[in-house]
Formats: structure tokens, sequence, C-alpha cells
């Protein structure tokens, strides 16, 4: 493997010339200075700490383990979604952190094969971690060469929450699993002056839903070849769009869903304005208790035809991984400590009980204090899975699709259009 993260593979792994041409300006700044050399400091580069669902107990967590661990200081560097490419400058100026908390999507996946980050697979073995680990949370951060990315640690459960109050006041007297059964309640809902599906759809959240109801039509192998391909022209493929522009244009979405994004989404729900959202778990956590009162969850309505027996949903146990720097290597040894912390059966029954968190561990706590995500948690047979596109998406065209997504959201977009934005944000792939 190569031991470092040069700047044309930087670029070949998506990070454009912004990164590159920020690194002399950034260079001097805290966010990368503060990548202490001291071999007693591990620096934690996170996403949590801040708003994200699950920092008050990250926070608590890491105040635990500077009390059992004194020798051993933790300095955390917090970013949002520009995490990824904060992380990729400063690899460039090898100043990176130790330890890298993000989901394994767009920029990430290039991460271990450029040498950002290492294989963490012999030290999971070596450290007897394997066990915790759920097997498919082992396939899913694992790349094509066999090299385990990251120590797997959040997952996600992604159903549809239905505000069964919302719905009562409309008229509809069942939660719909079939796409008739949708456009009927969309019809009595907006007669109430209520939107049905809420949908960010000018951001991710928007394009995870179109990619659930495309999947509408395919078999799991066949929407792995889909998104990996960007091949949007096979019958089922077909069938999806054409699904999704019938259930668009029949008045399903909120209105101007195409320039809704993730926080307007939770907002409509929340407030009870909107009956119906794809949320995944955090969204579900945040939902208010007078709502939440009212919600049952359930999957996405099928089609005639549809290659699932029952309604879908999204899951997946790539949400969040510990990541190890070449910098992590040299302080091995508290990168090891902080691991073991975090993966002990008590730190982890905390992001459960206290964050309403899903996890990619094995764990035996309950989300009591979070009755939907604990809901969620329980579909069965009711719910056929399909997959979460993120991990096959080529890194070059995660941002372009989403550009896509807010063009088939539009009304009145036509199914050859909608395929045509799809498969042109491959190209430059």
């Amino acid at each position: 493997m190569r031991s470092s993260l040069t700047r044309r593979d930087l670029l070949a792994a998506g990070s454009g010339l912004a990164a590159a041409a920020a690194l002399p300006a950034l260079s001097g700044c805290s966010s990368l200075a503060s990548a202490d050399s001291d071999p007693d400091t591990l620096v934690v580069h996170t996403q949590l700490g801040t708003t994200a669902p699950g920092s008050p107990t990250y926070l608590a967590a890491v105040d635990g383990f500077r009390e059992e661990n004194p020798g051993v200081q933790v300095k955390n560097l917090v970013n949002g979604d520009d995490l990824g490419q904060v992380y990729e400058t400063s690899r460039l100026a090898r100043k990176e952190a130790d330890v890298v908390m993000v989901n394994l999507y767009d920029k990430t996946l290039a991460w271990t094969d450029v040498g950002a980050t290492v294989d963490v697979g012999p030290y999971l073995d070596e450290w007897g971690l394997r066990g915790r680990v759920l097997p498919a949370a082992l396939a899913d951060w694992t790349d094509d060469e066999g090299r385990l990315r990251a120590f797997p640690y959040f997952a996600t459960n992604w159903p549809v929450a239905y505000n069964r109050a919302l719905l009562d006041r409309a008229g509809v007297d069942e939660i719909p699993t079939t796409g008739d059964a949708l456009i009927a309640a969309a019809r009595r809902l907006r007669a109430k002056g209520l939107a049905p599906v809420t949908v960010g759809g000018n951001d991710w959240t928007g394009q995870k839903l179109m990619a659930q109801i495309i999947q509408t039509f395919l078999t799991e192998e066949e929407a792995r070849h889909v998104y990996a391909t960007g091949d949007f022209g096979g019958r089922g493929a077909l069938r999806g769009i054409e699904y999704f522009t019938h259930l668009r244009d029949a008045g399903v979405f909120a209105d101007k869903a195409q320039g809704l994004t993730s926080d307007s989404m939770t907002t409509q729900f929340n407030t009870g304005e909107a009956a119906i959202q794809s949320a995944m778990s955090s969204a579900l956590a945040k939902v208010p208790e007078q709502v939440a009162r009212h919600t049952e969850v359930g999957g996405w309505p099928l089609a005639d035809g549809a290659a699932h027996e029952a309604p879908t949903v999204i899951r997946a146990q790539t949400l969040i991984g510990f990541w190890v720097s070449p910098n992590g290597v040299r302080k091995i040894e508290q990168v090891e400590k902080f691991l073991r912390f975090m993966y002990r059966p008590d730190t982890v029954a905390r992001f459960v009980t206290e964050s309403g968190r899903d996890m990619a561990l094995r764990t035996d706590a309950v989300s009591t204090d979070f009755p939907l995500v604990g809901a969620a948690q329980r579909l069965g047979s009711e719910v056929s899975q399909v997959l979460l596109p993120d991990v096959y998406v080529p890194p070059a065209a995660a941002q372009p699709l989403i550009t896509a997504t807010s063009t088939s959201f539009t009304r009145g977009t036509s199914a050859a259009r909608v395929r045509a934005a799809l498969e042109s944000a491959y190209r430059s792939a």
C-alpha cells in the first residue's frame, strides 16, 4: 500500500482542485496545526461534537476515556459536511488527525486505496474485536481488495414515517402499501391543506429516496450494477424511473420538493405540516414526542410487478466508522486504547439508549426513549430491504447525482430526461 496521499491521487479521488489550492492557506490554521505530534495526544477528527445526533454521548464517552487513561490526551477536531475535504487537505500537509470518524461515501471511498488511511483489518484481529462487529458491517466496510477501511461503528435504519393523526384527519384509513394507495392518500391530504411526502429534493435525502424508488423493480444484484456503472437503461431501472415520475406528477411529493433540503423536510414533518417522510434513524430520534406518539414506521409503497415482496426500507452499516491515518499508525498504542474503549459493550449501549443511534456492533441495548427508532429496528417481514447506493457510486459521481436529483423532482421532467440526468452524473467518473 502506498504510504502517502499525493496531489494526483487526491484529485483522482475526487477532492477537486479546491482542496489542493486551499493547502497553503490552511496549512497554518488551527485545524491542521492541532494534529499534534505529541505521542501522548490522540487527535480525533469527527463530525460529533456540535448538534450531530450522538454528540453529547460521544463527548461524555471521551471524558470517560480520559478519566480511565490519564496518560493519554484526546483532542477533538470537529467539522460538518466538509470533514472529508478538510481531512484530505491536512493529509497533504502531513498534519492529519490520527483517527477520523466519518461515513463511507463520496471522497472517503478512495482513502484506503490511495494511502490516506490504512487497512485496519489486522488491528481488528490483533485486538480481538472482530467478534464485536456485525457480519454485514464487516462486508460493507471491506473494499474489493479485501481491506477493511475503518472500524465500523454507527449503522442506520431508513424506514418511512407516517403521521397517523394526519392520515386520519384526511380520511386515510390504512398506511399505504401500494403506489395507487399512496396517490389516493396524497390527494386526500392535499384536500386538507397538508403536504403528502416531504423530501429534500435538493440534497442527499432526495437522492436516497429516489434511489429507493428506482430499486422497486431491481434485485439487489441488479441495483448494485446500476449504481456502480450508471447504466439506468435496463428494463428494471427504466420501470423504476417511470414509477418515480408517475408518483411525482400525481402530487405525492410536497410542493416544490426540488428546492427542499433535509432541514426543511424534517421541519415539515416534525411540525405536522407533512404526513410522510423517508427518515433515517437519526431523524426519527428527533421527532418530537407529540408527533412521535401518532407516528408509525413502515416501508415505501410498491407498484405492480415489483421485485420485492413488501414495501421497502434502506438499511446500511456504513454511517460512521473509525478510520486510522498514517499519523495514527505512529500512535497505534493510543489508538488501540481508544478503540477498545469505544467498542466496549457499555460504551456502545450508551449511544443506543442516550442518542437513539443504530450500531454496526453487537449490542443488547434498546432505544426505549426513542420509540420510532425502536419500532424501525423491530420491522421484519413486513418490509423488504434495498441497497444504500453510497458504497457503489463512484466518488466523482456522488455530488453530480444530487444535482440530478433536483432536476428529477421537478414536476413535468420526463422519465427520459431523468435517466439522462442520472447517467450524465457518471460521465466524469
